[in-house]
């Protein structure tokens, strides 16, 4: 196992773990006590969670794969392309930040660093002739064995059950 899986498999179960931990410990009771929110500022929040579960389905790469792939790219430009939507994206809804916990947005940003993480590490054990569906085949082989490949997931589901709190 090389040097960059396992960073990658390190960073996986860090932030599995620290979903896991963060559901637990709301479901168990032991959140801070907040004060209840004005009928507008819980329509924003659930319209903030909508927005980061929309998000968290964009930012997974086979979602990024499909709206991105074009012909005749080299895997470099593909890189460049996919990082720059994932970035974009993020970036787009970053404001949505204010409205909801900060388990949840960390859960957000860590999902963007790990794909961030993996098509920069995927991409560089390519040949530097390499096209851009090759990358793009490499990035869906990887997700496809990766036991953590299911992260989208998973933050889909914090997000989820941080909205329906407010419910």
């Amino acid at each position: 196992m090389d040097s960059t899986t396992l960073l990658t498999i390190v960073i996986g179960v860090a932030v599995v773990g620290g979903l896991y931990y963060v559901l637990t410990n709301k479901s168990a009771g032991k959140t801070e006590p907040v004060l209840p929110a004005a009928p507008k500022s819980t329509a924003l929040q659930l319209q903030a969670y909508e927005r980061l579960a929309l998000l968290a389905d964009r930012m997974a790469i086979p979602g990024l794969i499909s709206r991105t792939a074009a012909e005749g790219l080299t895997a470099r430009e593909m890189q460049f392309l996919l990082t720059k939507n994932l970035r974009d994206e993020f970036d787009y809804n970053i404001t949505q930040q204010i409205y909801v916990s900060a388990e949840v947005w960390n859960a957000v940003k860590s999902l963007k660093e790990k794909n961030l993480l993996l098509i920069n590490q995927v991409a560089a054990t390519l040949a530097p002739q390499a096209q851009g569906m090759d990358l793009n085949r490499a990035l869906l082989d990887f997700l496809v064995t990766d036991k953590q490949a299911n992260l989208p997931e998973l933050v889909s589901q914090a997000i989820s059950f941080e909205a329906k709190k407010l419910l």
